[in-house]
């Protein structure tokens, strides 16, 4: 098997200096030495030794990010092409990505374990809140990390979120230039989610820019569940006749396809009859008859955007230099894309 020595010798150059470009410390040497060095890796066949290379750098390769358990009646689809992406633009970056669970009433112990063993560089964070614990922890602890979602608006740190806001209110200016007039929001309790609270206000800021009154009879709260969808619409249907909504703009693809089933069970044609625009564009919603309305996260972006941001973080901590205008912003809003598709027609 091929060693250090064999590569220094294969491309006429000092061990040191193939210790230096292995351990990616470019400060040392030139472009040119580097780029040949690593075709001397390529010729010979040499594999480095991760495990040593990592103990000598006192780093681990691995950024934990936690894996989250999704209630039977729920789906949570984002997430799962989420933690895919992450894995990919980790691995791009020479990162591995270390997955693992804890119990959502206590999630301390379990990041307070990884940082004392050393066995993660970073963490990941998502499914954010108001007032979150891993936050707090990992801010005190003076570990580097990022998150997908926000939390208090005066916490200083690294995140990346959807600007759902400005999603729902895409959703709704388009429902508006169909003619609607009664438009309904079917989304979540306060409590549950941080995100159902910012595509709320992008529902509210709709209302008032095409000067539509926010009617709280038109707002229905529930859970991320099929479930709830159904509910939301029997709940609009017990409104007088003359006062029922002629579309409904939903939290997420789950709740909209509770809306669709229980119109269909009510003899509703959604479109025809009531238009109805999701959130988050599930890999269903397009075969679904006729194909759903939606607001488009753009999840490999978002992921490739926290590596890079956990990069810049690492390479400070271990004094690598990053010129201002190569390091990323702490802190990223990324618009989503609203997607037309048969749910929603002109109000006749």
């Amino acid at each position: 098997m091929p060693t250090i020595k064999d590569v220094a010798r294969e491309a006429g150059v000092s061990i040191a200096t193939v210790s230096y470009v292995l351990n990616n410390k470019t400060d040392a040497v030139s472009e040119d030495t580097r780029q040949h060095v690593w075709d001397a890796v390529a010729r010979i066949g040499y594999t480095p030794n991760v495990t040593a290379r990592n103990l000598r750098s006192s780093q681990s390769r691995l950024i934990g990010y936690a894996w989250h358990e999704v209630p039977q009646e729920q789906v949570n689809p984002v997430l799962d092409r989420f933690t895919y992406f992450l894995a990919r633009h980790a691995e791009e970056a020479g990162y591995h990505i270390l997955t693992f669970t804890y119990p959502p009433e206590d999630p301390l112990p379990v990041y307070d374990d990884l940082i004392r063993s050393g066995r993660v560089d970073a963490f990941v964070i998502s499914g954010t809140n108001l007032e979150d614990e891993r936050i707090q922890f990992l801010l005190e602890k003076n570990v580097p990390f990022v998150s997908f979602g926000r939390s208090n608006p005066d916490w200083d740190f690294s995140w990346v979120d959807i600007d759902g806001a400005a999603g729902t209110r895409a959703a709704m200016d388009y429902l508006a230039s169909l003619g609607h007039q009664r438009i309904a929001f079917a989304g979540w309790d306060e409590q549950s989610s941080l995100a159902g609270t910012h595509r709320l206000a992008g529902y509210i800021e709709g209302l008032n820019a095409a000067g539509l009154p926010l009617r709280q009879e038109y707002v229905y709260r529930g859970v991320q569940s099929e479930q709830s969808g159904c509910d939301a619409l029997t709940y609009f249907l017990s409104l007088p006749s003359d006062e029922q909504p002629t579309a409904i703009l939903a939290v997420s693809d789950l709740v909209a396809v509770g809306v669709k089933n229980e119109a269909e069970r009510r003899g509703i044609e959604i479109g025809r009859d009531l238009s109805l625009i999701g959130f988050d564009d599930a890999p269903m919603t397009q075969y679904l008859r006729p194909p759903l309305t939606t607001i488009r996260q753009n999840v490999p972006e978002i992921a490739g955007i926290i590596i890079a941001m956990l990069e810049d973080q690492l390479n400070r901590a271990n004094g690598i230099p990053v010129s201002g205008e190569n390091r990323p912003p702490r802190q990223r809003l990324i618009a989503p894309e609203l997607i037309i598709r048969g749910s929603c027609e002109a109000v006749e």
